[in-house]
């Protein structure tokens, strides 16, 4: 750019001196420069610098690309967003996932993604699936697979910068099949409960922690290793180094395999952070607040319609807590829980971009919630608690689940409360019912399947090995199965099929298989009689109707019903339409 100022600052001149001297001249100089002009654009567009081609059945834009990238900030509702860093990649099957030291809210549009390869000196260019906060210093940006003939190296940018210049250094893409992705310091302060990929596919049982090790590494380089003091399924749980306790820096933390003859293999590559703080001091000396009687934690995929009735309506039986797990739903499930934080409900969205790991995810939350929850129950947004006798005594039903669970909290030697479902089925309907599922469902197959489970955290085995449905407790801790009469999970399983089909897009359990898969068509996490396609049976409406249960309707419209209109509170949109 300076030397084509400069040259042109000459030029310049030079028309200055010969306007004065020879002005005959001037026109055919001006004629001059529009031929030249015109012949640089006919090279590059007869050189096919620039193109538009498709690579897997996406548009991709070919560029060159240039050395400047902008380093601007970027305002994002009225906030500076600073130019975008990755700093981590890891390649699931369907999509490539960058985590960014940058941090960024979820929804930014304008970010695309960058892939060097191809021709020489050329990037493609394609705009991004998804953005989202992932932690408090974090971010993450999903991107397509890579074109062919492209690296899997992707940078990510603001769409309308230069395109940023491909880096010397080979950057690192990790297999989702092997990395570690998540670590938290419990709230012990002193370990670290780290998630990983690649090490053992053992579903139901416990590891040999002098297996593993965990590696700390800071940003100064400085390396630490502890030994694992428990391991199961995807966790492992090591000491945390002393000296790292109160640094105020985030630390990669990584698990080493050791072999039988106790060789060290080199450490799996991770994408795991701890953060170094006071709050992974021991709190001796210091208040400690009071917990919450009564939490729940589940894990989510675009159930943001569904999700005020379950609250609202669990909220009115005692839970004062609620972890939201969000695992890369595109509904606008944050919107609603803002507007439900806006009503007073205590919900927070915890983003989990992992697939398949829903054990982990409720390991992960059952060490977040031990320090503020006393009980922490762990089921789906379809699933609704319901007490039968209550109902038909005309008992008070309002805070029954947190009464419930209080009455065992004297019990030392009670760690987990079980209580068995019902699963219902479309019962006669097409559409979605408007009045929500605790009232539009009402005919459900006879026996129970399974059971939900409400746990004490602090209760629990160190591997913090669970089955999704239970959790393992330590040592001389047992359960308690309740009675049908007493409690009964009403499981709207079976909804109308446009819902119900969402079901095959992939199942979230790390050891449950997709339905789209020809594998374990017995299994009981699948519809019967339903093969690997989402395709409607001409029955489906009547399908699953063995007794027609109307006790939670009737519950739910005597509880909650407006006696002027009728709406439910979670009917929000038709109330809206009526003002």
């Amino acid at each position: 750019m300076m030397m084509e100022y400069e040259n042109g600052k000459k030029r310049k001149v030079r028309n200055r001196q010969q306007q004065q001297t020879k002005p005959q001249y001037l026109s055919l100089r001006y004629l001059t420069i529009c031929l030249c002009c015109f012949f640089v654009l006919l090279f590059f567009l007869s050189s096919n610098r620039i193109s538009v081609r498709s690579d897997s059945l996406r548009p991709s834009l070919r560029v060159p690309a240039l050395s400047v990238l902008s380093s601007m900030e970027r305002s994002f509702h009225g906030r500076l967003v600073p130019p975008l860093r990755v700093e981590d990649r890891v390649q699931f099957p369907d999509h490539l996932l960058l985590i960014l030291s940058t941090r960024i809210e979820k929804g930014v549009k304008d970010i695309i993604c960058v892939y060097h390869g191809g021709r020489k000196e050329e990037t493609s260019v394609l705009p991004s699936i998804s953005s989202d906060e992932l932690d408090e210093f974090r971010s993450i940006v999903r991107c397509p697979n890579a074109p062919l003939n492209c690296s899997s190296s992707v940078d990510v940018q603001f769409r309308g910068d230069l395109v940023k210049k491909q880096s010397l250094r080979d950057e690192k893409v990790h297999d989702w099949s092997k990395v570690g992705y998540e670590a938290v310091v419990d709230t012990d302060g002193d370990t670290v409960v780290v998630f990983v990929k690649g090490l053992t596919r053992r579903p139901h049982k416990e590891s040999d922690p002098s297996n593993y090790k965990c590696q700390f590494e800071t940003k100064s380089l400085e390396v630490f290793v502890t030994q694992a003091v428990a391991a199961a399924q995807e966790v492992v749980r090591c000491v945390l180094p002393e000296s790292l306790k109160l640094k105020p820096e985030k630390f990669r933390v990584s698990i080493i395999h050791v072999d039988p003859r106790g060789r060290s293999t080199p450490a799996l590559p991770s994408v795991a952070r701890v953060y170094g703080s006071g709050s992974v001091e021991k709190k001796s000396g210091v208040e400690v607040k009071v917990k919450h009687e009564l939490c729940v934690c589940t894990m989510l995929w675009n159930q943001a319609p569904f999700l005020r009735e379950w609250i609202m309506y669990h909220s009115w039986l005692g839970v004062e807590r609620w972890y939201i797990y969000d695992n890369n739903s595109d509904d606008d499930v944050e919107e609603e829980i803002r507007l439900l934080n806006s009503e007073n409900y205590n919900v927070s969205r915890h983003v989990w971009p992992w697939m398949k790991t829903q054990e982990a995810g409720f390991s992960h939350c059952a060490v977040r919630a031990k320090d503020e929850c006393k009980w922490v129950g762990f089921f789906d947004v379809d699933e609704f608690y319901y007490f039968p006798t209550h109902h038909s005594q005309g008992l008070p039903s309002k805070n029954a689940l947190s009464s419930l669970v209080s009455n065992y909290t004297s019990w030392d030697m009670v760690g987990e409360i079980r209580t068995e479902c019902h699963s219902y089925g479309p019962s006669g309907l097409t559409s979605v019912p408007s009045q929500g599922v605790t009232v539009g469902y009402t005919c459900r197959q006879a026996n129970p399947e399974r059971h939900k489970s409400i746990i004490r955290p602090e209760l629990l085995t160190s591997s913090l090995l669970n089955e999704v449905h239970h959790f393992q407790m330590r040592e001389g801790i047992g359960h308690v199965n309740l009675v049908e009469s007493v409690a009964v999970v009403n499981h709207y399983k079976y909804q109308v099929w446009d819902t119900f089909k969402a079901k095959f897009q992939r199942r979230v359990s790390t050891y449950v298989v997709d339905w789209r898969e020809n594998q374990n068509q017995g299994s009981k996490d699948r519809a019967p009689g339903l093969g690997t396609e989402a395709i409607e049976p001409v029955d489906w409406r009547r399908r699953f109707c063995e007794v027609w249960d109307t006790g939670l309707k009737d519950l739910v419209l005597s509880s909650f019903a407006d006696q002027v209109t009728g709406y439910l509170p979670w009917q929000r949109q038709q109330q809206e339409l009526q003002k």
